[in-house]
């Protein structure tokens, strides 16, 4: 149990820097296709540890309709609305109201997962939302007047933390979540390029994107998928 906590703490700390190499990368690659890439090298490098074992029971229909919304919500809606969010406002803002993301597990995990909620927790997360909102608008709402430039990427990183239930235990329900994140990013991605958003593949770019889609995406998961198995999911939220 300590070492998947300390699995959890390391990982956190590394994906801590994925807000500033996110808004790097932003710089030279366009929002949507920074998110499809993320999808498609993270699940190229998670195919190879993902193959099927003859004892794994076949997924139902029910099963495959929960992996297409883990994808399609958990991954494309994310990642998107995470890389539009820090193109918008700042990666200080991001870092902070990702804090959304821990709370909807926790919220979330009693209705899905089974698990109890207490008291203590429920708290802890009121004060954890009040606290980033007031440190992200610089104090009260309405009185910064140059809240409004970063609040429309702000709410776009709130969002971000809906799909956050969709995190699932095993590799290959990943690998699978992750192409179905891809294909609904395609037609997005397509539109980005038709409207002239390309990609400027400097040295900086290439890296923040292998980074980001190697080491947060791929190595992430497998770390959370790992210690999930361990940690209850509220008590692992503490570390997102």
């Amino acid at each position: 149990m300590r070492r998947a906590y300390l699995a959890l703490f390391g990982a956190n700390v590394v994906y801590a820097t994925s807000y500033v190499v996110a808004r790097v990368t932003l710089d030279s690659v366009p929002p949507t296709t920074l998110a499809i890439l993320r999808l498609v090298i993270g699940a190229l490098v998670l195919a190879p540890l993902a193959r099927p074992r003859p004892s794994d029971p076949a997924l139902s229909r029910n099963d495959r309709r929960a992996i297409a919304w883990m994808g399609i919500l958990g991954f494309a809606a994310a990642y998107a609305f995470s890389n539009w969010g820090i193109a918008s406002s700042t990666a200080t803002n991001a870092a902070l109201l990702i804090v959304v993301e821990p709370v909807s597990l926790m919220l979330m995990s009693p209705l899905f997962l089974g698990e109890r909620l207490t008291r203590r927790e429920g708290v802890g997360a009121a004060l954890a939302i009040a606290g980033t909102v007031l440190v992200v608008v610089n104090g009260i709402p309405g009185v910064t007047a140059a809240l409004a430039p970063h609040w429309r990427g702000n709410s776009l990183l709130v969002l971000a933390g809906v799909g956050v239930f969709a995190r699932h235990a095993a590799t290959g329900v990943t690998l699978r979540s992750l192409l179905w994140g891809a294909a609904t990013l395609l037609p997005l991605a397509l539109a980005e390029w038709a409207t002239g958003a390309r990609p400027v593949w400097t040295a900086t770019a290439i890296a923040g994107t292998l980074y980001l889609s190697v080491v947060i995406t791929a190595l992430g998961y497998l770390v959370w998928n790992w210690a999930l198995r361990l940690v209850p999911a509220p008590k692992a939220a503490i570390f997102l």
